[in-house]
């Protein structure tokens, strides 16, 4: 055997782990950005106007899954009833199951006729509670939204607009984060890391569909809608998902968000990176046939490229560069450019510390929010197997705290 051998192979697998890290981060966007003008150079997108007349709007329901949100009920409700959508096919639905705070009386005292609640006193999770909400809802489009987070004017109607195309099974709003100028890092890396991800989800759809839907606001065809495991974690990705795998697409709608406050520090926002990313390994699992490009054609790299590598094998790919770098100069590797790529390894690592050093101090740099936070993601994909061995996915609510307005 060559003494070159063993350096040859940890320079095979540094070089593979790189480029699987810049194709899940970086290279999949420039990639999908080249399709999706390739793709609408040649086929011009096609546009659906909304009916004519309002008689014509379809019946829709907003469907919010909420425990325990006394504190947001009024501020929601009052967001509910400013929609532009005709008050008569507007219904607005609560399920409040398992609820021990002042919710119920909330809605059912200062709110009453205007909204219908759902509730029974046993917890058994949000995915439980859409699933039996759901058995009780008639129109034929029903609207998700989260209590916490407040809806653009227009949502329900680009909703809708986006539904006239028969193939769209599912629509996605855009999730926007409120930063305030007070916010640290967690408010500030989740505002960056949602704008990027909004980019590529619009350029997802463009293509041919988008990989999922944010839970803060996302509608279904109310036929398409699948009772999931109660223990499901990321009902919205499963949900919408099982939907493109019946042959519809997600469309993705910018001028549908929803507006939420950033987690309140990086403890709460850990919580929720954590619980997110036990929910993509349990969803790989249990979306398991969209891994078969045969069957799923563009969907499944789609899927695979956008969501399964983030979720698998790239984190630990990540972290394993610096140790390979380091083996390959032990073993005699290039000296000049693998120390070049050492330091800059150790350089981007350092202003990812430095950035945890200044948001624990509660002090803002947008420059260090982006090493800090895209190390904290990757880092938490990892915690995240140990929280589904743990957990055993209970679907039971756990809420992160959010920044204060």
């Amino acid at each position: 055997m060559n003494d070159d051998t063993p350096a040859l192979c940890l320079e095979i697998l540094f070089w593979f782990a790189l480029f699987v890290v810049f194709y899940t981060y970086l290279g999949y966007g420039i990639l999908l950005y080249i399709l999706v003008k390739l793709k609408e150079f040649f086929v011009k997108p096609v546009r659906h106007p909304l009916p004519a007349t309002e008689g014509e709007l379809p019946e829709v329901t907003l469907f919010i899954t909420a425990f325990n949100e006394e504190e947001v009920v009024d501020e929601k409700m009052e967001n509910c009833l400013e929609l532009d959508y005709p008050a008569d096919k507007l219904h607005i639905v609560w399920v409040t199951d398992g609820s021990n705070d002042g919710t119920n009386e909330r809605l059912q005292t200062r709110w009453l006729g205007k909204a219908t609640v759902h509730f029974q006193p046993l917890r058994q999770g949000k995915t439980a509670a859409m699933t039996r909400g759901m058995t009780l809802v008639d129109t034929p489009l029903v609207v998700f939204t989260d209590a916490n987070t407040m809806v653009n004017r227009e949502a329900i109607r680009e909703i809708v607009l986006a539904f006239q195309d028969p193939k769209v099974g599912c629509v996605a709003g855009e999730k926007r984060i409120a930063v305030q100028t007070k916010d640290g890092a967690a408010a500030g890396g989740e505002g960056i890391y949602w704008k990027y991800e909004s980019t590529l989800k619009a350029l997802d759809a463009r293509l041919y569909s988008a990989v999922g839907a944010a839970g803060e606001l996302f509608a279904v065809r109310r036929e398409l809608f699948e009772a999931m495991e109660p223990d499901t974690l990321l009902d919205d990705f499963i949900l919408s998902l099982r939907i493109t795998m019946k042959g519809y697409t997600i469309a993705y709608r910018t001028n549908a968000y929803a507006i939420e406050s950033g987690s309140a520090d990086m403890r709460e926002e850990e919580k929720r990176k954590v619980r997110i990313a036990a929910g993509g390994l349990q969803s790989i699992w249990r979306l398991r046939p969209l891994l078969n490009p045969f069957r799923y054609g563009v969907l499944s790299f789609q899927y695979t490229s956008h969501r399964v590598l983030r979720w698998s094998v790239t984190p630990f790919l990540l972290f394993a560069l610096l140790p390979l770098n380091v083996a390959i100069l032990l073993s005699g590797g290039p000296t000049v450019f693998y120390g070049v790529l050492l330091g800059m390894q150790l350089l981007f690592y350092g202003l990812g510390y430095w950035g945890y050093y200044l948001s624990a101090r509660q002090i803002k740099n947008k420059i260090l929010f982006i090493p800090y936070y895209f190390l904290f993601m990757n880092i938490n994909v990892l915690k995240g197997i140990r929280y589904l061995k743990k957990k055993k996915g209970n679907g039971a609510w756990e809420k992160a705290k959010r920044s204060e307005k």
